[in-house]
């Protein structure tokens, strides 16, 4: 909603300068991320979670994408037509980049679980973590997605997926930990995962081919 001040300057978040609210929403992805990914970490080996510590390697690699975001944007201002274009198509790669990435370890972390039969730890502190991503993550798409349509920017739009696939990978998370502990199916979790990973390449190629990354 826009707020109309007392000289009809817009305020609030709609009042915002496009580039302006991209780069915030660059910061807000890296900063929750790391802040994430240390806690999850930490709560993973402390309960001998794989899955819990693979979410929160998970949120490191996640804020590579965001770190490319900040250097997409930061310092726009005074570059030709031609010169945004071309640090455009160079974000968008990089985004791609980190896709392929996240798929490979989010991949390999499904696999290994799958044949080695180690189910999931259940920990309070992974599934409040998880909790918290599902309620800030799916905001945070919307917000990305619909700047980047209004700056025309395939990066944020790419980048906004990948803030997507980690609300997947967060419901993946409940759900796996979740029929485990109810049914024993330790088996929902890695198996979830490998969709996603399998999203995340089909996203991740489509960055890199030149294509509007889609979801």
């Amino acid at each position: 909603m826009e707020i109309e001040g007392p000289s009809g300057v817009r305020g609030g978040w709609t009042g915002l300068e496009p580039h302006r609210r991209a780069l915030l929403l660059s910061y807000f992805t890296v900063g929750f991320n790391v802040v994430e990914g240390v806690v999850s970490v930490a709560a993973g080996v402390l309960a001998g979670s794989v899955a819990l510590v693979g979410f929160g390697l998970d949120s490191f690699v996640e804020s590579l994408s965001g770190g490319v975001m900040i250097w997409r944007f930061r310092d726009h201002e005074g570059l030709s037509r031609d010169d945004e274009e071309r640090i455009e198509e160079r974000a968008v790669r990089l985004v791609g980049y980190t896709f392929l990435l996240l798929a490979a370890y989010v991949a390999y972390e499904s696999a290994e679980i799958l044949v080695g039969g180690v189910p999931p730890e259940p920990s309070p502190v992974g599934i409040a973590i998880a909790a918290v991503s599902l309620v800030v993550m799916p905001t945070l798409y919307h917000l990305k997605a619909e700047t980047g349509r209004e700056l025309g920017s395939r990066s944020l739009v790419s980048d906004s997926k990948q803030t997507l696939a980690c609300v997947f990978l967060s419901a993946a998370l409940l759900l796996g930990l979740g029929v485990n502990y109810l049914f024993g199916l330790w088996w929902a979790d890695p198996a979830v995962g490998l969709i996603i990973s399998a999203f995340l390449v089909r996203e991740g190629l489509h960055a890199l081919r030149g294509g509007d990354v889609c979801c």
